[in-house]
């Protein structure tokens, strides 16, 4: 639930401090093909690590990769036929200067990058664009039945049917949303099959105050005698063969951990073992606790953006190390934690009387997977339970090399001078950008997901469909809120308010009218994140329109969105994050929901084709992803490693089939 996502369409509009490296000769931009563009990113300080501490990231970075069948899974049962029928054809056809196999080739960089047949950003099904007829011909040369079990048929009528399993992720109003959404998280369920179920289970915990995340790691279906029942991810349940791998590379990694590693990583073994939820709880605890290690990492069934009930976690990892210049703007908020929850413009009974294990840190990362590869967040905050939160705090990053590769990806693509009306607004944002872009990250993972409290016999679930577009919104507007607080300048964050007008005018426009590149025309908006930036941005709008606060305007045939007052504008997202904290705080569903439809939802046709026609003459892919870089140990002559190297792959079809081949464990159905 609490990650923060970057996008390639919005540019980063300074130029990168951060890093410090000799710039390569070879290109950031490794491929593009439809709405996405391949980026790759660098990891310095890697060669500057301890021995052990690179064993480490080697040993970890090996798990990262063995869980990205889980991931394909989970999207869509029959993922993992389809992608390797399509990498079978891939690898065997020798038809391969015709359109059909140029489409086809597009198609499966497409489902690669999306770790299934579905957007994964739109949630909306590829609709492919070579032949079935020649797709039927490629089948019946070099497929077997056995290679994946389903027939040609019905393999077709997955790829070609527009009719059949539509989106993975439907959050319509109105709708069955587990029935009508397409993921692998339930099957053979209703909605209120999957609600009563763990309503008994919440009942039956009855006031515990470490209540458990009941749902988190299983997929719900009925048995054969028609019973609902779990299916649990975990070594000799489902997702065994993938788990034991990973399990495999944990246990390497605790060999060269330190101390609180090791106690980390042998935990979250045995949560992988048992599958015992509680036994996740206290590797969480441990987790947070360790926040002196310069290596850390994220494995597991972590954030349930997609299930349309936000109970069920995909699988994901992040492999990192701290980025040590960079994370003294992070100590900073940290320090002022405490005040900025005591100031926070919210009801103060809403408010934490004690912030505890504020952790926060700049990170570089070593590695991606599952949920987090190729596309990823720039910042993450975790744990998610809030009790956890409350007791033992939260640990939260920005990701400072992904950002940076982001920024060298999107130079001179020419969006801002698109986009942005007045001379003033360019200037700010091409001044300010990316530190705005950075402290808001910060303030957003560091502080926003962590602040506020439950009322008592909240138990934090009762916003369903609703309650991860709810936690952004709180997390943003938080951080939009005190990036104008003269605070920031006092505590040596910020030179000037300015920097805090930059992020206003990028996140306004942004919210109102540029994320609309990323949506199909004729669609809603559908994912919690772009959800959350709009709401927030047409509620200000709304309630800020009397006095001309925000203002559209038409200059030669093109509309462009405005700030007018920044300082009005900042007293708007304080109003707004006092109702949303309430909201939260009391589990006030039906307020959320009326929230998030009225404001959210609904996206303006004409504006919207305008949007992507402009985008698109910019030739500026909405979405980037990644390709990781590769570790390879060296052995001295006993079998011992004495050194890892790293390297930059700049493939991404290279890369793509190398992973298919060497960490695919599962079987095509589970």
């Amino acid at each position: 639930m609490n990650k923060l996502l970057g996008f390639t369409a919005m540019g980063i509009f300074a130029a990168a401090t951060a890093v410090t490296a000799a710039e390569p000769e070879k290109p950031w931009i490794v491929d593009r093909f439809d709405d996405v563009k391949v980026i790759r990113y660098e990891v310095p300080g890697f060669d500057n690590l301890t021995l052990k501490e690179k064993e480490y990231v080697y040993y970890l970075s090996e798990a990262a990769k063995c869980g990205r069948d889980i991931l394909f899974d989970q999207n869509f049962k029959y993922n993992l036929a389809v992608r390797r029928t399509l990498e079978k054809i891939y690898t065997s056809t020798t038809d391969r200067e015709c359109d059909d196999f140029k489409a086809f080739e597009k198609y499966l960089k497409k489902v690669w990058f999306a770790n299934g047949i579905h957007h994964h950003y739109s949630n909306d099904k590829f609709v492919p664009e070579f032949s079935e007829a020649w797709f039927r011909e490629q089948l019946s040369r070099y497929m077997k039945y056995t290679d994946r079990h389903i027939d040609n048929d019905f393999l077709c009528a997955i790829i070609f049917d527009p009719e059949l399993y539509p989106s993975r992720l439907n959050q319509t109003q109105g709708d069955d949303v587990v029935i009508t959404s397409a993921n692998n998280y339930y099957e053979g369920v209703t909605q209120q099959d999957v609600e009563d179920f763990y309503a008994k289970m919440v009942a039956a915990d009855g006031n515990n105050p470490e209540p458990i995340s009941y749902g988190l790691n299983s997929k719900l279906m009925r048995d054969a005698e028609g019973n609902v029942v779990e299916r649990v991810w975990r070594v000799g349940g489902m997702y065994s063969p993938a788990i034991e791998q990973i399990v495999y590379w944990l246990e390497k990694a605790a060999t060269v951990a330190n101390k609180q590693q090791r106690e980390v990583v042998e935990a979250l073994i045995k949560y992988y073992r048992s599958g015992d939820l509680k036994d996740f709880d206290d590797y969480s605890v441990l987790w947070v606790q360790d926040t002196k290690s310069n290596v850390d990492f994220v494995n597991g069934f972590i954030e349930s953006y997609g299930d349309p009930l936000g109970r069920k976690a995909s699988w994901e990892s992040v492999v990192n190390f701290r980025d040590e210049e960079a994370c003294h703007r992070t100590e900073i908020m940290a320090a002022n934690a405490q005040w900025f929850e005591d100031n926070a413009p919210i009801n103060p009974k809403y408010r934490k009387k004690k912030v505890k294990g504020v952790s926060a840190k700049v990170i570089t990362v070593a590695m991606l997977g599952g949920d987090c590869y190729p596309a990823t967040a720039i910042g993450i905050n975790l744990p998610n339970a809030d009790w956890i939160r409350k007791e033992h705090g939260s640990k939260s990053v920005t990701i400072d090399n992904i950002t940076y590769a982001y920024d060298k990806a999107a130079q001179g693509n020419g969006f801002m001078e698109e986009f942005v009306l007045r001379a003033e607004d360019r200037e700010r944002m091409a001044k300010y950008g990316k530190l705005s872009d950075d402290l808001h990250t910060d303030l957003h993972e560091c502080l926003g997901h962590g602040s506020g409290q439950l009322a008592p016999g909240v138990k934090g679930d009762e916003l369903r469909t609703y309650s991860s577009t709810l936690e952004e919104a709180r997390a943003d507007l938080f951080a939009l809120y005190y990036l104008g607080d003269e605070k920031l300048v006092e505590i040596g964050l910020i030179p000037t308010l300015d920097v805090a007008w930059a992020q206003y005018s990028k996140y306004i426009m942004n919210g109102m009218m540029t994320q609309l590149s990323r949506i199909e025309p004729g669609k809603n908006v559908e994912e919690s994140h772009m959800r959350n930036r709009k709401l927030i941005a047409e509620w200000c709008y709304e309630k800020g329109k009397a006095e001309n606060v925000i203002e559209w305007i038409e200059k030669d045939g093109k509309h462009y969105i405005v700030v007018n007052d920044f300082e009005r504008l900042r007293e708007l997202f304080g109003e707004l994050l006092c109702e949303v904290q309430r909201i939260k705080s009391e589990g006030d569903y039906e307020a959320c929901r009326a929230l998030v439809e009225d404001y959210a939802v609904k996206v303006d046709a004409k504006l919207h084709n305008e949007v992507i026609e402009r985008n698109n003459a910019l030739n500026i892919e909405p979405y980037g992803g990644f390709v990781n870089p590769e570790y390879l140990p060296v052995y001295d002559k006993t079998g011992h490693i004495i050194d890892v190297r790293i390297s930059y792959p700049a493939n991404y079809v290279q890369q793509m089939m190398k992973y298919g081949r060497d960490y695919s464990f599962l079987p095509s159905l589970n």
